[in-house]
């Protein structure tokens, strides 16, 4: 028994990290009934590549079950920024058009609602869990540094490693679209230049200038409002940091 703990721990190093594979494993299982559902009931034994789960929604299903065991800290801190304002963004934003959440299957649209909640409640956590990972004292500004510990800061730097792993997926998303385009229909991050543009607001963009600048414009303000998600957390971060440190000061006093 004694064995059997100590190669759990070694496994999941904290707490936090049995609740991300936990999450992976929910929608890991939960994304293999949507797929079985749409394959066989709904689409009578044909796959559709419409579905294919490589959208920004899916990759934190991807993310939850590496996370745990990522061991160098600055690949663990742009994951969880990422999780914090990506995944966050792409929660948040579908509710601006629900009409991608409605399938003619009933369970299927239960399971988009529960999915996207999931992702925002995650995404929450993960701005909990790195909040606990972070030293005792918080920068007071993006490019300070707190002495006892450094690399633990959500700094510009974490933020770019985030933005660099979405621009990483969007890069394999238009190597899926181009790659399969052929064998049926796939739009992998709404960036298939062979489609119009569908996500609100982008589609008139798209009808005024063309599709592919409006991709680009899409991408650029996908990376916008994860910056502006970066800030806010930063502000919390801060307003946290200034707490405990009351703490501290009533403590020492």
């Amino acid at each position: 028994m004694n064995t059997v703990s100590a190669n759990r721990k070694k496994l999941f190093r904290r707490p936090s990290d049995r609740l991300f594979f936990l999450f992976g494993l929910l929608m890991l299982c939960s994304e293999v009934w949507k797929q079985l559902t749409l394959t066989f009931p709904v689409g009578h034994g044909v796959y559709n590549l419409w579905y294919f789960p490589f959208q920004l929604c899916s990759i934190p299903m991807y993310i939850f079950l590496v996370l745990p065991f990522v061991r160098p800290e600055k690949i663990r801190q742009a994951l969880l920024c990422f999780l914090m304002c990506y995944a966050l963004l792409g929660g948040i934003a579908v509710f601006a058009d629900t009409s991608g959440l409605h399938y003619s299957y009933a369970p299927l649209t239960v399971h988009s609602y529960l999915w996207h909640f999931l992702m925002i409640g995650t995404a929450l956590f993960s701005g909990s869990v790195y909040a606990t990972e972070q030293p005792a004292g918080f920068p007071d500004s993006l490019d300070a540094s707190p002495a006892p510990c450094p690399s633990r800061r959500l700094s510009l730097d974490v933020f770019a490693a985030a933005t660099a792993l979405y621009l990483f997926c969007c890069l394999t998303a238009t190597v899926l679209n181009l790659t399969l385009d052929k064998y049926g229909t796939i739009n992998m991050f709404y960036i298939n230049p062979d489609y119009p543009m569908q996500q609100i607001v982008f589609r008139d963009i798209a009808a005024r200038i063309g599709n592919l600048p409006s991709i680009v414009i899409y991408i650029g303000a996908t990376i916008s409002g994860a910056f502006l998600l970066f800030l806010l957390w930063n502000a919390v971060l801060r307003i946290l940091s200034g707490i405990t440190r009351r703490r501290a000061d009533r403590k020492q006093a």
